[in-house]
Protein backbone atom coordinates (compact mmCIF):
# COMPACT_ATOMS: atom_id res chain seq x y z
CA UNK A 1 0.00 0.00 0.00
CA UNK A 2 1.14 3.43 -0.99
CA UNK A 3 2.06 6.16 1.71
CA UNK A 4 1.05 9.74 1.92
CA UNK A 5 4.52 10.47 1.34
CA UNK A 6 4.69 8.24 -1.64
CA UNK A 7 1.68 9.74 -3.00
CA UNK A 8 3.90 13.61 -3.53
CA UNK A 9 3.85 15.08 -6.56
CA UNK A 10 6.56 17.73 -7.70
CA UNK A 11 4.09 20.26 -9.30
CA UNK A 12 6.36 22.69 -9.60
CA UNK A 13 8.72 20.51 -11.68
CA UNK A 14 5.75 19.92 -13.47
CA UNK A 15 4.25 23.49 -14.79
CA UNK A 16 6.82 24.21 -17.75
CA UNK A 17 5.16 20.74 -19.30
CA UNK A 18 1.42 22.30 -18.90
CA UNK A 19 0.66 23.65 -22.31
CA UNK A 20 -0.03 27.52 -22.34
CA UNK A 21 -3.41 29.19 -23.14
CA UNK A 22 -4.54 28.26 -27.31
CA UNK A 23 -4.29 31.73 -29.02
CA UNK A 24 -6.02 32.60 -32.08
CA UNK A 25 -5.34 35.33 -34.87
CA UNK A 26 -7.24 37.05 -36.82
CA UNK A 27 -6.15 38.37 -39.97
CA UNK A 28 -8.78 41.18 -41.33
CA UNK A 29 -8.93 44.56 -41.83
CA UNK A 30 -12.45 44.90 -40.33
CA UNK A 31 -11.64 45.06 -36.60
CA UNK A 32 -15.57 44.13 -35.81
CA UNK A 33 -14.44 40.87 -37.45
CA UNK A 34 -11.73 39.89 -34.59
CA UNK A 35 -13.71 41.54 -31.45
CA UNK A 36 -16.68 38.58 -32.96
CA UNK A 37 -14.21 35.68 -32.59
CA UNK A 38 -12.90 37.35 -29.16
CA UNK A 39 -16.70 37.71 -27.95
CA UNK A 40 -17.16 33.91 -29.07
CA UNK A 41 -14.85 32.46 -26.60
CA UNK A 42 -15.13 35.16 -23.51
CA UNK A 43 -15.76 32.20 -21.70
CA UNK A 44 -13.52 30.12 -23.08
CA UNK A 45 -9.52 30.31 -22.02
CA UNK A 46 -8.83 31.35 -25.39
CA UNK A 47 -6.23 34.44 -26.63
CA UNK A 48 -7.38 36.21 -29.73
CA UNK A 49 -5.01 38.46 -31.33
CA UNK A 50 -5.51 40.41 -34.30
CA UNK A 51 -3.21 41.65 -37.68
CA UNK A 52 -4.81 43.98 -40.36
CA UNK A 53 -2.95 42.98 -42.81
CA UNK A 54 -0.87 40.07 -44.28
CA UNK A 55 2.50 41.25 -43.39
CA UNK A 56 1.64 41.81 -39.74
CA UNK A 57 -0.17 38.89 -39.78
CA UNK A 58 2.87 37.23 -40.66
CA UNK A 59 5.11 38.71 -38.34
CA UNK A 60 2.97 38.33 -35.31
CA UNK A 61 3.04 34.58 -36.57
CA UNK A 62 6.80 34.59 -36.64
CA UNK A 63 6.65 36.01 -32.71
CA UNK A 64 3.66 34.79 -31.26
CA UNK A 65 3.09 31.38 -32.99
CA UNK A 66 -0.90 31.32 -32.78
CA UNK A 67 -2.49 28.00 -32.97
CA UNK A 68 -4.88 28.45 -35.34
CA UNK A 69 -5.32 31.51 -38.00
CA UNK A 70 -8.56 33.13 -39.09
CA UNK A 71 -7.48 34.78 -42.27
CA UNK A 72 -9.54 36.89 -44.80
CA UNK A 73 -9.56 35.91 -48.03
CA UNK A 74 -9.96 39.65 -50.04
CA UNK A 75 -7.82 41.71 -47.55
CA UNK A 76 -6.94 44.87 -49.78
CA UNK A 77 -3.59 44.64 -51.82
CA UNK A 78 -3.42 40.67 -51.27
CA UNK A 79 -3.89 37.75 -52.88
CA UNK A 80 -5.99 35.11 -50.96
CA UNK A 81 -3.98 32.47 -52.25
CA UNK A 82 -0.86 33.95 -51.91
CA UNK A 83 -1.60 35.13 -48.35
CA UNK A 84 -2.41 31.74 -47.34
CA UNK A 85 0.51 30.21 -49.12
CA UNK A 86 2.96 32.34 -47.10
CA UNK A 87 1.25 31.67 -43.75
CA UNK A 88 1.21 27.48 -44.46
CA UNK A 89 5.02 28.18 -45.56
CA UNK A 90 5.91 29.85 -41.74
CA UNK A 91 4.56 26.14 -40.12
CA UNK A 92 2.57 23.59 -42.51
CA UNK A 93 0.93 22.12 -39.13
CA UNK A 94 -0.81 25.55 -38.30
CA UNK A 95 -4.33 24.99 -39.19
CA UNK A 96 -5.91 27.96 -41.44
CA UNK A 97 -8.86 28.98 -41.39
CA UNK A 98 -10.23 31.19 -44.16
CA UNK A 99 -13.21 33.83 -44.21
CA UNK A 100 -14.72 35.25 -47.11
CA UNK A 101 -17.91 37.29 -47.66
CA UNK A 102 -18.73 35.34 -51.32
CA UNK A 103 -20.65 32.09 -50.74
CA UNK A 104 -19.08 30.57 -54.21
CA UNK A 105 -15.57 31.45 -53.83
CA UNK A 106 -13.31 29.22 -55.87
CA UNK A 107 -10.47 30.86 -53.87
CA UNK A 108 -12.05 29.40 -50.73
CA UNK A 109 -12.46 25.83 -52.29
CA UNK A 110 -9.17 26.13 -54.02
CA UNK A 111 -6.79 27.03 -51.04
CA UNK A 112 -8.74 24.06 -48.77
CA UNK A 113 -7.84 21.56 -51.58
CA UNK A 114 -4.27 22.71 -51.02
CA UNK A 115 -4.59 22.07 -47.11
CA UNK A 116 -6.77 25.40 -45.53
CA UNK A 117 -8.29 23.78 -42.44
CA UNK A 118 -12.35 25.42 -42.66
CA UNK A 119 -13.82 28.34 -43.84
CA UNK A 120 -16.24 30.66 -42.94
CA UNK A 121 -19.17 32.37 -44.33
CA UNK A 122 -19.73 36.34 -43.55
CA UNK A 123 -21.44 37.57 -41.41
CA UNK A 124 -19.65 34.85 -38.85
CA UNK A 125 -22.30 33.11 -36.94
CA UNK A 126 -21.07 32.44 -33.43
CA UNK A 127 -21.72 28.93 -33.32
CA UNK A 128 -19.96 28.42 -36.35
CA UNK A 129 -16.67 30.33 -35.01
CA UNK A 130 -16.75 27.93 -31.71
CA UNK A 131 -17.32 24.86 -34.04
CA UNK A 132 -14.74 25.61 -36.56
CA UNK A 133 -12.20 27.51 -34.65
CA UNK A 134 -12.44 24.30 -31.50
CA UNK A 135 -11.75 21.74 -34.15
CA UNK A 136 -8.68 23.51 -35.06
CA UNK A 137 -7.25 24.17 -31.78
CA UNK A 138 -7.93 20.25 -30.98
CA UNK A 139 -6.09 19.29 -34.75
CA UNK A 140 -3.42 22.20 -33.31
CA UNK A 141 -3.01 19.94 -30.28
CA UNK A 142 -2.74 16.34 -31.91
CA UNK A 143 -0.08 17.48 -34.35
CA UNK A 144 1.53 19.85 -32.04
CA UNK A 145 2.12 17.60 -28.93
CA UNK A 146 4.31 14.77 -29.71
CA UNK A 147 3.16 11.79 -28.06
CA UNK A 148 6.06 10.62 -25.72
CA UNK A 149 6.20 6.65 -24.90
CA UNK A 150 8.52 5.46 -21.80
CA UNK A 151 11.69 3.84 -22.50
CA UNK A 152 12.09 0.64 -20.69
CA UNK A 153 10.60 1.49 -17.02
CA UNK A 154 11.08 5.38 -17.51
CA UNK A 155 8.17 6.64 -17.41
CA UNK A 156 7.73 10.52 -18.14
CA UNK A 157 5.60 12.61 -16.42
CA UNK A 158 3.91 14.45 -19.70
CA UNK A 159 0.61 14.64 -21.48
CA UNK A 160 1.07 11.17 -22.94
CA UNK A 161 0.82 7.50 -22.58
CA UNK A 162 1.49 6.45 -19.09
CA UNK A 163 2.46 2.91 -17.84
CA UNK A 164 4.83 0.20 -17.47
CA UNK A 165 2.76 -2.67 -17.12
CA UNK A 166 3.15 -5.71 -19.41
CA UNK A 167 0.42 -4.83 -21.42
CA UNK A 168 1.32 -1.29 -22.17
CA UNK A 169 5.07 -2.44 -23.14
CA UNK A 170 3.19 -4.38 -25.62
CA UNK A 171 1.80 -1.72 -27.21
CA UNK A 172 4.85 0.81 -27.60
CA UNK A 173 6.42 -2.24 -28.76
CA UNK A 174 3.76 -2.21 -31.07
CA UNK A 175 3.91 1.62 -32.20
CA UNK A 176 7.75 1.15 -32.38
CA UNK A 177 6.91 -2.03 -35.03
CA UNK A 178 4.47 -0.03 -37.18
CA UNK A 179 4.56 3.36 -37.25
CA UNK A 180 7.05 3.99 -39.80
CA UNK A 181 5.57 1.26 -42.22
CA UNK A 182 2.96 2.92 -44.16
CA UNK A 183 -0.02 0.54 -43.30
CA UNK A 184 -3.46 0.45 -42.60
CA UNK A 185 -4.19 0.06 -38.38
CA UNK A 186 -6.62 -0.90 -36.41
CA UNK A 187 -6.59 0.26 -32.66
CA UNK A 188 -9.17 -2.07 -30.64
CA UNK A 189 -10.06 -1.34 -26.69
CA UNK A 190 -12.62 -0.11 -24.36
CA UNK A 191 -14.19 3.32 -24.07
CA UNK A 192 -11.61 5.63 -22.74
CA UNK A 193 -8.58 3.29 -22.83
CA UNK A 194 -6.50 6.11 -24.80
CA UNK A 195 -6.77 4.91 -28.36
CA UNK A 196 -6.79 8.59 -29.80
CA UNK A 197 -3.13 9.10 -27.92
CA UNK A 198 -2.34 5.20 -29.29
CA UNK A 199 -3.16 6.98 -32.96
CA UNK A 200 -0.99 10.16 -32.22
CA UNK A 201 1.82 8.28 -31.13
CA UNK A 202 1.96 6.58 -34.26
CA UNK A 203 1.33 9.37 -36.00
CA UNK A 204 4.33 11.60 -34.80
CA UNK A 205 6.96 8.55 -35.10
CA UNK A 206 5.88 7.62 -38.50
CA UNK A 207 7.28 9.10 -41.86
CA UNK A 208 4.44 10.99 -42.53
CA UNK A 209 5.28 13.44 -39.50
CA UNK A 210 5.50 16.33 -41.34
CA UNK A 211 2.23 16.44 -43.12
CA UNK A 212 -1.27 16.85 -41.34
CA UNK A 213 -2.76 14.84 -38.66
CA UNK A 214 -6.63 15.06 -38.90
CA UNK A 215 -9.33 12.86 -36.58
CA UNK A 216 -13.04 12.27 -36.94
CA UNK A 217 -15.33 10.69 -34.80
CA UNK A 218 -17.52 8.15 -36.55
CA UNK A 219 -20.09 7.69 -33.77
CA UNK A 220 -20.50 11.76 -32.93
CA UNK A 221 -22.39 12.62 -36.58
CA UNK A 222 -25.18 11.23 -38.18
CA UNK A 223 -24.59 8.89 -41.67
CA UNK A 224 -24.72 11.57 -44.54
CA UNK A 225 -22.74 14.47 -42.27
CA UNK A 226 -20.40 11.93 -41.90
CA UNK A 227 -19.88 11.12 -45.20
CA UNK A 228 -19.89 14.68 -46.60
CA UNK A 229 -16.89 15.14 -43.63
CA UNK A 230 -14.92 12.33 -44.93
CA UNK A 231 -15.56 12.60 -48.95
CA UNK A 232 -16.70 16.44 -49.24
CA UNK A 233 -19.99 17.29 -51.21
CA UNK A 234 -21.25 19.07 -54.22
CA UNK A 235 -23.40 21.96 -54.06
CA UNK A 236 -26.97 20.85 -53.88
CA UNK A 237 -26.30 17.28 -53.56
CA UNK A 238 -28.81 17.35 -50.58
CA UNK A 239 -30.52 19.80 -48.65
CA UNK A 240 -28.42 22.14 -47.09
CA UNK A 241 -25.68 22.08 -49.12
CA UNK A 242 -25.48 25.61 -50.72
CA UNK A 243 -21.74 25.33 -51.60
CA UNK A 244 -19.20 22.92 -52.18
CA UNK A 245 -17.56 21.16 -49.34
CA UNK A 246 -13.41 19.76 -49.52
CA UNK A 247 -14.09 16.66 -47.31
CA UNK A 248 -11.44 15.34 -44.81
CA UNK A 249 -9.90 12.56 -47.55
CA UNK A 250 -9.23 15.70 -50.40
CA UNK A 251 -8.00 17.95 -47.59
CA UNK A 252 -5.33 15.67 -45.70
CA UNK A 253 -3.86 14.44 -49.07
CA UNK A 254 -0.17 12.97 -48.31
CA UNK A 255 -1.10 12.90 -44.20
CA UNK A 256 -2.22 10.65 -41.46
CA UNK A 257 -6.60 10.73 -40.89
CA UNK A 258 -7.49 8.85 -37.58
CA UNK A 259 -11.35 7.24 -37.81
CA UNK A 260 -12.70 6.81 -34.29
CA UNK A 261 -15.30 4.31 -33.51
CA UNK A 262 -15.39 2.66 -37.40
CA UNK A 263 -17.90 0.50 -35.97
CA UNK A 264 -20.81 3.20 -36.26
CA UNK A 265 -20.26 3.78 -40.16
CA UNK A 266 -23.06 2.78 -42.25
CA UNK A 267 -22.82 0.98 -45.26
CA UNK A 268 -22.27 3.59 -47.24
CA UNK A 269 -19.72 4.63 -45.51
CA UNK A 270 -17.93 1.27 -45.18
CA UNK A 271 -18.03 0.75 -48.90
CA UNK A 272 -16.51 4.31 -50.05
CA UNK A 273 -13.69 3.56 -47.14
CA UNK A 274 -13.38 0.54 -48.76
CA UNK A 275 -12.67 1.59 -52.51
CA UNK A 276 -10.49 4.57 -50.51
CA UNK A 277 -8.51 1.98 -49.35
CA UNK A 278 -8.07 -0.37 -52.43
CA UNK A 279 -7.56 2.35 -54.88
CA UNK A 280 -6.89 5.34 -53.31
CA UNK A 281 -9.76 7.39 -55.25
CA UNK A 282 -13.19 8.50 -54.32
CA UNK A 283 -16.16 11.02 -55.56
CA UNK A 284 -17.65 13.74 -53.06
CA UNK A 285 -21.26 13.04 -52.41
CA UNK A 286 -23.26 14.35 -55.48
CA UNK A 287 -20.50 14.61 -57.75
CA UNK A 288 -19.13 12.55 -60.82
CA UNK A 289 -15.25 13.48 -60.38
CA UNK A 290 -12.97 10.67 -59.22
CA UNK A 291 -10.74 12.52 -57.02
CA UNK A 292 -7.11 10.38 -56.23
CA UNK A 293 -5.73 11.03 -52.64
CA UNK A 294 -2.56 8.94 -50.63
CA UNK A 295 -3.48 9.25 -46.87
CA UNK A 296 -2.74 6.65 -44.05
CA UNK A 297 -6.01 5.61 -42.25
CA UNK A 298 -5.30 4.46 -38.39
CA UNK A 299 -8.87 3.67 -37.41
CA UNK A 300 -10.49 2.63 -34.02
CA UNK A 301 -13.07 0.93 -32.26
CA UNK A 302 -14.71 -0.09 -28.95
CA UNK A 303 -17.08 -2.85 -30.47
CA UNK A 304 -16.36 -6.15 -31.15
CA UNK A 305 -16.14 -6.17 -34.92
CA UNK A 306 -15.96 -10.00 -35.55
CA UNK A 307 -19.60 -9.90 -33.77
CA UNK A 308 -20.47 -7.07 -35.95
CA UNK A 309 -19.35 -9.08 -39.15
CA UNK A 310 -20.90 -12.14 -38.31
CA UNK A 311 -24.40 -10.21 -38.07
CA UNK A 312 -23.88 -8.79 -40.91
CA UNK A 313 -23.72 -4.89 -39.64
CA UNK A 314 -19.75 -4.77 -40.50
CA UNK A 315 -18.58 -5.56 -43.82
CA UNK A 316 -16.29 -8.59 -43.85
CA UNK A 317 -13.41 -7.15 -46.73
CA UNK A 318 -13.56 -3.71 -45.05
CA UNK A 319 -12.57 -5.26 -41.53
CA UNK A 320 -9.76 -7.40 -43.75
CA UNK A 321 -8.53 -3.95 -45.34
CA UNK A 322 -8.10 -1.95 -41.82
CA UNK A 323 -7.10 -5.04 -40.24
CA UNK A 324 -3.51 -4.54 -41.56
CA UNK A 325 -2.00 -4.33 -38.36
CA UNK A 326 -3.89 -4.69 -34.55
CA UNK A 327 -2.95 -2.94 -31.27
CA UNK A 328 -4.68 -4.08 -28.49
CA UNK A 329 -5.24 -1.30 -25.33
CA UNK A 330 -5.72 -3.19 -22.31
CA UNK A 331 -8.48 -2.35 -19.94
CA UNK A 332 -7.27 -0.04 -16.68
CA UNK A 333 -8.65 -3.10 -14.37
CA UNK A 334 -5.65 -5.15 -15.90
CA UNK A 335 -3.04 -2.70 -15.74
CA UNK A 336 -2.14 -3.46 -11.89
CA UNK A 337 -0.23 -0.20 -10.84
CA UNK A 338 -0.19 1.91 -13.85
CA UNK A 339 -3.29 2.97 -12.05
CA UNK A 340 -0.76 4.53 -9.34
CA UNK A 341 1.51 6.51 -12.05
CA UNK A 342 -1.58 7.79 -13.57
CA UNK A 343 -2.93 9.03 -10.70
CA UNK A 344 0.56 10.68 -9.83
CA UNK A 345 0.30 12.13 -13.56
CA UNK A 346 -2.68 13.32 -13.18
CA UNK A 347 -2.85 14.69 -9.41
CA UNK A 348 0.47 16.71 -10.97
CA UNK A 349 -1.06 17.79 -14.28
CA UNK A 350 -4.61 19.09 -12.97
CA UNK A 351 -3.21 20.36 -9.39
CA UNK A 352 -1.59 22.82 -11.68
CA UNK A 353 -4.44 23.72 -13.82
CA UNK A 354 -7.07 23.91 -11.44
CA UNK A 355 -4.67 25.52 -8.81
CA UNK A 356 -4.61 23.18 -6.17
CA UNK A 357 -0.94 22.81 -5.44
CA UNK A 358 -1.40 22.32 -1.88
CA UNK A 359 -2.92 18.90 -2.54
CA UNK A 360 0.53 16.46 -1.96
CA UNK A 361 -1.14 13.21 -1.78
CA UNK A 362 -3.40 10.64 -1.69
CA UNK A 363 -4.55 8.92 1.78
CA UNK A 364 -3.82 5.30 2.41
CA UNK A 365 -7.57 4.10 2.57
CA UNK A 366 -8.75 6.68 -0.59
CA UNK A 367 -5.44 4.88 -2.57
CA UNK A 368 -7.13 1.26 -1.01
CA UNK A 369 -10.68 2.25 -2.72
CA UNK A 370 -8.89 3.65 -6.06
CA UNK A 371 -6.81 0.23 -6.77
CA UNK A 372 -10.22 -1.85 -5.50
CA UNK A 373 -12.26 -0.23 -8.44
CA UNK A 374 -13.50 -1.86 -11.50
CA UNK A 375 -12.69 1.23 -13.64
CA UNK A 376 -15.65 1.26 -15.96
CA UNK A 377 -14.59 4.16 -17.67
CA UNK A 378 -10.91 3.43 -17.72
CA UNK A 379 -8.17 6.37 -17.81
CA UNK A 380 -10.70 8.63 -18.74
CA UNK A 381 -12.90 7.58 -16.05
CA UNK A 382 -9.84 8.22 -13.63
CA UNK A 383 -8.80 11.42 -14.66
CA UNK A 384 -12.51 12.48 -14.39
CA UNK A 385 -12.05 11.00 -10.38
CA UNK A 386 -8.86 12.92 -9.78
CA UNK A 387 -10.23 16.27 -11.11
CA UNK A 388 -13.33 15.64 -9.29
CA UNK A 389 -11.20 14.73 -5.95
CA UNK A 390 -9.10 17.92 -6.47
CA UNK A 391 -11.97 20.14 -6.13
CA UNK A 392 -13.59 18.11 -3.23
CA UNK A 393 -10.12 18.56 -1.52
CA UNK A 394 -10.08 21.35 1.24
CA UNK A 395 -6.59 19.94 3.06
CA UNK A 396 -3.38 18.54 1.52
CA UNK A 397 -4.26 15.01 1.37
CA UNK A 398 -7.20 13.57 -0.61
CA UNK A 399 -8.93 11.31 1.47
CA UNK A 400 -12.22 8.88 0.87
CA UNK A 401 -14.76 11.72 1.70
CA UNK A 402 -13.14 13.26 -1.32
CA UNK A 403 -13.56 11.05 -3.74
CA UNK A 404 -16.60 10.64 -6.09
CA UNK A 405 -19.40 8.61 -4.37
CA UNK A 406 -20.15 6.14 -7.43
CA UNK A 407 -16.62 4.69 -6.15
CA UNK A 408 -17.71 3.28 -3.02
CA UNK A 409 -18.94 -0.35 -4.48
CA UNK A 410 -21.12 -2.64 -2.36
CA UNK A 411 -19.27 -5.57 -3.40
CA UNK A 412 -15.26 -4.72 -3.33
CA UNK A 413 -13.74 -5.91 -6.63
CA UNK A 414 -16.90 -7.42 -7.61
CA UNK A 415 -16.72 -6.44 -12.01
CA UNK A 416 -19.60 -3.75 -12.46
CA UNK A 417 -20.42 -3.43 -9.23
CA UNK A 418 -23.21 -0.91 -8.62
CA UNK A 419 -22.08 2.29 -5.79
CA UNK A 420 -24.45 2.75 -2.95
CA UNK A 421 -25.27 6.14 -5.04
CA UNK A 422 -25.86 4.56 -8.28
CA UNK A 423 -28.67 2.04 -6.77
CA UNK A 424 -30.48 4.23 -4.42
CA UNK A 425 -33.86 5.57 -5.86
CA UNK A 426 -33.91 8.67 -4.14
CA UNK A 427 -30.58 9.74 -5.89
CA UNK A 428 -31.89 8.90 -9.22
CA UNK A 429 -34.50 11.07 -9.24
CA UNK A 430 -32.74 14.00 -7.36
CA UNK A 431 -29.43 14.85 -9.24
CA UNK A 432 -28.98 17.66 -6.68
CA UNK A 433 -27.44 15.27 -4.12
CA UNK A 434 -24.45 15.25 -6.82
CA UNK A 435 -24.82 18.71 -7.78
CA UNK A 436 -25.04 20.41 -4.50
CA UNK A 437 -21.48 19.94 -3.79
CA UNK A 438 -19.75 20.22 -6.72
CA UNK A 439 -21.32 23.70 -7.30
CA UNK A 440 -20.48 24.84 -3.62
CA UNK A 441 -16.89 23.23 -4.12
CA UNK A 442 -16.67 25.62 -7.13
CA UNK A 443 -18.58 28.65 -5.59
CA UNK A 444 -15.80 28.69 -2.40
CA UNK A 445 -12.64 28.68 -5.35
CA UNK A 446 -14.12 31.59 -7.08
CA UNK A 447 -14.81 29.60 -10.64
CA UNK A 448 -15.70 31.16 -13.77
CA UNK A 449 -16.88 27.81 -14.83
CA UNK A 450 -20.01 26.62 -12.14
CA UNK A 451 -22.81 26.98 -14.96
CA UNK A 452 -21.04 24.79 -17.93
CA UNK A 453 -19.56 22.22 -14.64
CA UNK A 454 -23.07 21.89 -13.52
CA UNK A 455 -24.76 21.48 -16.72
CA UNK A 456 -22.52 18.59 -17.40
CA UNK A 457 -23.01 17.29 -14.36
CA UNK A 458 -27.12 17.13 -15.16
CA UNK A 459 -26.47 16.44 -18.74
CA UNK A 460 -24.52 12.87 -17.25
CA UNK A 461 -27.63 12.45 -14.78
CA UNK A 462 -30.13 12.57 -17.63
CA UNK A 463 -28.41 10.37 -20.06
CA UNK A 464 -27.38 7.74 -17.35
CA UNK A 465 -31.12 7.71 -15.89
CA UNK A 466 -32.37 7.29 -19.54
CA UNK A 467 -30.28 4.70 -20.39
CA UNK A 468 -31.02 2.50 -16.87
CA UNK A 469 -35.18 2.75 -18.05
CA UNK A 470 -33.91 1.18 -21.47
CA UNK A 471 -31.57 -1.17 -20.11
CA UNK A 472 -28.46 -0.01 -22.03
CA UNK A 473 -30.34 0.40 -25.26
CA UNK A 474 -28.82 3.37 -27.02
CA UNK A 475 -31.21 3.50 -30.16
CA UNK A 476 -34.57 3.40 -27.97
CA UNK A 477 -32.23 6.48 -25.59
CA UNK A 478 -31.79 8.44 -28.18
CA UNK A 479 -35.07 8.65 -29.52
CA UNK A 480 -36.67 9.19 -25.54
CA UNK A 481 -34.15 11.94 -25.29
CA UNK A 482 -34.57 13.43 -28.99
CA UNK A 483 -31.15 13.22 -30.30
CA UNK A 484 -29.41 11.05 -32.33
CA UNK A 485 -27.85 7.74 -31.34
CA UNK A 486 -24.49 8.96 -32.57
CA UNK A 487 -24.21 11.59 -29.78
CA UNK A 488 -25.54 9.36 -26.77
CA UNK A 489 -22.67 6.89 -28.23
CA UNK A 490 -20.23 9.95 -27.54
CA UNK A 491 -21.56 11.26 -24.51
CA UNK A 492 -21.46 7.74 -22.99
CA UNK A 493 -17.32 8.04 -24.26
CA UNK A 494 -17.17 11.43 -23.06
CA UNK A 495 -18.49 10.62 -19.19
CA UNK A 496 -17.60 7.35 -18.97
CA UNK A 497 -21.03 6.09 -18.16
CA UNK A 498 -21.16 2.18 -17.61
CA UNK A 499 -24.07 0.44 -19.62
CA UNK A 500 -23.38 -2.36 -17.50
CA UNK A 501 -23.94 -0.62 -14.61
CA UNK A 502 -27.07 0.66 -16.02
CA UNK A 503 -28.78 -2.29 -17.06
CA UNK A 504 -27.83 -3.69 -13.36
CA UNK A 505 -29.54 -1.37 -11.29
CA UNK A 506 -33.14 -1.09 -13.75
CA UNK A 507 -32.71 -5.14 -12.95
CA UNK A 508 -32.87 -4.21 -9.38
CA UNK A 509 -34.99 -1.61 -9.39
CA UNK A 510 -37.39 -3.51 -11.86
Amino acid sequence: MASVKQWQVPVAQLKASVPAMPTVLVIDDDRSVSHLVRSAFEEVAVDVISAESTDNGLRVCREADPDVVLLDMFLPSANGIESFQKLRSLDPKRPVILMTADTDSEHAIEATMLGAHDYLIKPLELRRIREIVGTALQTRRMMRTPVQIPLDHDVQPADHLVGKSRGMLDVYKAIGRVAPEDVTTLIRGESGTGKELVARAIYHHSLRKDRPFLAVNSAALPDTLLESELFGHEKGSFTGADRRRIGKFEQCDGGTIFLDEVGDMSPVVQGKILRLLQKQEFERVGGNETIRTNVRIIAATNRDLDALVDAGAFREDLYYRLNGFTIHLPPLRERGNDIVLLLEYFLGRLGHELDRQHVEGISPDAVEILMNYDWPGNVRELESVVRQSLLNASGPVIVPACLPQELFSTATGDAGAVSARSASDSDETDPSSDLGPLVESLLAEGSTGVYAEALRAMERFVITRVLRETHGNQSQTAKILGITRGKVADRIRTFGISLEQAVTVADKRG
